[in-house]
């Protein structure tokens, strides 16, 4: 039987959808299910919804999270809430399944396709520009921007030794002195906790700078509010706070997924900005990945100089812009 691609709706898909994951190049939280239809739920009622699956007959190979509104066509997910975004196809099936997503292309309606943060290196990039141009289509590729990544060692001591020599004495010299001053200490949020922490959590964030206090509105507030709920009970989300006198000054979002955390958001208070709260509590949670053994942690998103004082390399990602 011939492969075909067909849309459907967004539970028929959810289970085969999260089986293919681990089958897939760009296995990643973000294109994960459970994440999207979060993002869906809460944000999709103003787009048409494109979900596609590939299929040979007996098994489906490939699915195409996609939404349109304006006449463009896009990944589901916004980039303020998604770092990444791809097409989840078994290794191996990448040339039938893009060929199969540019032939519906070809015949839907829409004046651009938006896709954006895809991950260098994946196979979209190889894969979808040459099916998109022997289809009539051009196609232009923009760099989107970097996501630092760290690669942890065995070891804490590993780790702290391999940072450049100023980064090294300067996170060793504020975390004695955070020691110094007493009263200190990094926790990990309960997941019977996660609704209260979660309230700490926004007032941290909104007092780091007035840019997360803008984003922070009742509709974004209810999305990360489903997120801990959700990656709590899949046992992907980590909630850490950093204690000074008892109360709590700073604190971060990680995502526990694979081999990897994902260092999601976070908040500090600016009144202890001298003590480096925000980095320190950042610094402790890779600890923590370190002794969970994971083999890297993601900053994500953007180039502010701590990620690369703790350690992070520049990862890429690329937008893909289609018109006829």
């Amino acid at each position: 039987m011939s492969a075909t691609l067909r849309p459907e709706e967004f539970d028929a898909v959810y289970d085969r959808w999260q089986a293919l994951m681990p089958d897939s190049a760009v296995d990643n939280v973000f294109v994960a299910p459970h994440i999207q239809r979060i993002w869906w739920r809460r944000f999709g009622s103003g787009f048409d919804l494109h979900m596609l699956s590939a299929s040979d007959g007996s098994d489906t190979f490939g699915f195409a999270p996609l939404m349109a509104g304006n006449g463009t066509l896009r990944f589901i997910g916004g980039d303020d809430f998604f770092d990444y975004h791809d097409f989840p196809v078994r290794r191996g099936s990448e040339p039938q399944f893009f060929g199969l997503l540019c032939d519906y292309l070809a015949d839907l309606d829409w004046d651009t396709v938006e896709l954006s943060s895809v991950p260098g290196g994946s196979p979209t990039l190889e894969y979808l520009p040459a099916a998109a141009k022997a289809r009539g289509m051009k196609v232009e590729m923009t760099v989107g921007e970097v996501t630092p990544v760290a690669q942890l060692p065995a070891s804490w001591d590993e780790y702290v030794s391999g940072l450049s020599k100023k980064a090294r004495h300067e996170l060793r010299r504020k975390l004695r002195r955070l020691e110094d001053a007493d009263r200190s200490r990094q926790y990990l949020c309960g997941d019977d906790e996660i609704a209260g922490c979660m309230e700490q959590f926004f007032r941290l964030m909104r007092s780091s700078s007035p840019d997360k206090d803008a984003f922070l509105n009742p509709e974004r507030i209810g999305f990360f509010q489903d997120l801990a709920a959700e990656l709590s009970e899949r046992n992907e989300f980590r909630l850490y706070f950093l204690d000074y006198e008892c109360s709590p000054v700073a604190s971060c979002i990680c995502i526990d997924y694979g081999d990897s955390y994902l260092l999601y958001n976070s908040g500090y208070d600016p009144e202890f900005s001298a003590l480096s709260v925000g980095l320190l509590n950042k610094a402790l949670s890779i600890r923590d990945a370190i002794e969970q053994g994971k083999r890297s942690f993601n900053f994500l998103k953007g180039n502010e100089r701590y990620k690369y004082d703790l350690g992070g390399l520049d990862r890429g990602v690329r937008n893909v812009h289609l018109t006829r």
